[in-house]
């Protein structure tokens, strides 16, 4: 019932936000500080205005987006998030599933709930690994090795989160990583039975990627984190190395010196530095920097298939929906995910027939060939 009340990705939040308990809807959709970050990454998408053509034939269009030598059928892939099975349960492999329907990337946290071996093997080799850099290092080397092993050829080195930010909705629900139950929580469940019967004859979810020797704490620092590393990660791993979480094209210029193979601008969809850059003026600065040929990813702050447009014109060669496709699945469960996912590729379409496009390959910012 939930999918078919799916008409844009607000109506998939405000179904969401009914039925997840308010420490889940918060954990998903809060932000840094005062959220000011958030809004004005908002605004700024909005407010770009598109070139609009007539009398050109786009009675047939493309979506299809070729990305590290693969044709993706959208121009928008899965970006990495974590615990996604605190949305729904199962919500990790309905995304698994959809990336391996429309041959696009699924970005798979370091925490998310089910294992990055069985992840890959559901998406059909759609997916990329998402690595955090966490205490000395070793860690994450392993799962470098594991996700090797488990047949990924691109690694995603997520780098904005030095300490983990400052979350007040989050903090005020008590919200922690593995997830715990104390009485404040209950009585939250205890609201939400739909989402609580559901969750309890599933499991709770968990961290799935870490063993008893090798333990996450969210809250511990990453902050060591520095060039000789990314130097050592880029000789361990010999597949494609993506850097995410980039703002700054000075930045840029080095890690695409270094040797990283593309680079995703993120502000980790504000949920870091309340007063960050706005990322799609970041990335506008960094197609600039970095010349029209190294490919260049964007998330954060995306709602609709248009706003993946935009983000192509503003110098994107391929774009990643997050939050909003866990609110579809809280509202609908896989047939709500799937009907955002459509409305998203609707949405992008029409864009393309208004602009006078008839495939999403030929958006390009303005002062491209």
């Amino acid at each position: 019932m939930g999918a078919s009340r799916i008409h844009c990705s607000g109506d998939a939040r405000r179904l969401a936000r009914r039925r997840l308990p308010w420490m889940v809807f918060d954990y998903i959709d809060g932000a840094a500080g005062e959220e000011h970050g958030a809004a004005l990454a908002r605004t700024a998408l909005q407010d770009i205005r598109l070139r609009t053509r007539v009398l050109v034939n786009v009675s047939e269009r493309s979506l299809a987006k070729p990305v590290f030598g693969r044709v993706a059928q959208r121009p928008f892939g899965i970006a990495p998030m974590g615990m996604c099975n605190l949305s729904g349960p199962g919500a990790d492999l309905m995304l698994a599933r959809l990336a391996a329907d429309y041959q696009v990337p699924l970005g798979v946290s370091t925490v998310a709930s089910t294992p990055l071996e069985r992840m890959i093997e559901v998406a059909q080799g759609h997916a990329w690994f998402q690595l955090y850099f966490s205490g000395d290092g070793s860690a994450a080397l392993r799962l470098v090795d594991r996700a090797e092993a488990a047949g990924y050829d691109t690694l995603v080195l997520t780098l904005d989160v030095p300490e983990v930010g400052r979350r007040p909705r989050e903090l005020r629900h008590g919200f922690k990583m593995p997830f715990r139950i104390g009485p404040r929580q209950f009585m939250d469940f205890a609201l939400h039975p739909r989402w609580s019967l559901s969750t309890l004859l599933h499991g709770r979810p968990q961290l799935a990627n870490f063993t008893t020797a090798d333990k996450f704490d969210r809250t511990d620092s990453r902050g060591s984190a520095d060039w000789s590393y990314l130097d050592r990660l880029r000789d361990r791993w010999k597949g494609r190395l993506v850097v995410k979480g980039v703002l700054d094209a000075e930045d840029a210029e080095r890690l695409k010196a270094a040797g990283v193979d593309a680079i995703q601008v993120s502000s980790h969809g504000a949920r870091q530095l309340d007063s960050a850059p706005v990322p799609i003026h970041a990335l506008q600065a960094i197609r600039a920097a970095l010349g029209p040929e190294f490919p260049l990813f964007y998330d954060s702050g995306l709602r609709s298939g248009e706003d993946a447009i935009k983000a192509l014109s503003c110098g994107a060669d391929f774009t990643f929906f997050g939050r909003i496709l866990q609110f579809a699945i809280a509202a609908g469960g896989e047939a709500g995910l799937r009907a955002l996912w459509h409305v998203l590729s609707d949405e992008a379409s029409l864009t393309l027939a208004q602009m006078g496009l008839t495939a999403s390959a030929q958006v390009k910012p303005p002062s491209s060939p």
